[in-house]
């Protein structure tokens, strides 16, 4: 079953599973962005959502909550799977287009709890007036036209969000890139400025430049536990590989941070 709504930023066209499950993948402009198993939320089928799911589950013991901020909504599938897996965690999923929130709180809704929030707004803008140390993790997946708003590109948002982390917070951000990596080397030459730890998470072959795909950067002012991180993601259908902070510097070469004076906060 396939269903096509105008929403205030795409066309957003909700794809049913023939399996008879009640699961989704939502499109947005014919793209995939998101899928949701309303059975099962602890289901990640996008290799790049699992890994951020991977990293999560390697940062704290099971059930611990971890206080997420989630910088682009789509139909909130990591949301959902630390709502399941960590239900007293507390999280705010921003998104920009707040016909796309309606739809998604109409057609795929989640469980009702104080503890997940929407707000339909700028990430940015209200990344700007979050409280300092309010979160544990902060995940960036926001895309406009395929590409990342250039105000969440910058070495300012970078600094922004490492205020709103709690001390050993981490930054997940999905890029999606390909070799020589232009878009990716922007990111982490403003992460590796700001963070003492970062880390990449691709499959392979995205790695050794033989397509395009999506990568996964944590940055964090603690240690990450890197081992703990390379085993989880080798362990699923699409085997991701970890690069170091060594290998994400080396990745990083040649490019500098993008300051919010070049690109506008608004852009």
């Amino acid at each position: 079953m396939r269903e096509s709504f105008a929403v205030d930023t795409a066309t957003a066209t909700l794809v049913r599973e023939q399996s008879g499950r009640r699961a989704y993948t939502l499109l947005l402009d014919g793209v995939e962005s998101s899928y949701v198993d309303l059975d099962d939320p602890r289901l990640l089928a996008f290799e790049y959502v699992r890994w951020l799911g991977d990293v999560l589950d390697c940062l704290a013991p099971t059930a611990r909550p971890l206080d997420t901020l989630h910088l682009g909504g789509g139909a909130a599938s990591l949301a959902r799977y630390v709502m399941a897996t960590r239900p007293a965690s507390a999280q705010v999923v921003v998104e920009v287009d707040g016909a796309l929130v309606d739809l998604v709180r109409t057609k795929l809704p989640w469980r009702a709890t104080k503890k997940l929030r929407f707000r339909v707004g700028d990430a940015r803008a209200v990344l700007d007036k979050t409280r300092p140390t309010a979160f544990d993790v902060v995940v960036r997946d926001a895309f406009l036209n395929g590409l990342p708003p250039s105000s969440l590109r910058t070495l300012e948002c970078a600094q922004r969000v490492r205020e709103v982390l709690r001390p050993g917070g981490v930054y997940l951000v999905n890029v999606a890139d390909r070799s020589p990596f232009a878009a990716t080397g922007v990111e982490l030459a403003a992460l590796l400025e700001v963070f003492s730890d970062v880390a990449v998470i691709s499959e392979p072959a995205v790695l050794r430049g033989r397509r395009h795909g999506n990568l996964v950067i944590a940055a964090s002012d603690a240690i990450l536990p890197i081992e703990a991180i390379s085993r989880r993601v080798a362990d699923g259908g699409v085997q991701g590989r970890v690069r170091d902070r060594q290998e994400a510097t080396a990745m990083s070469r040649g490019h500098r941070a993008v300051r919010d004076a070049e690109g506008g906060p608004a852009g």
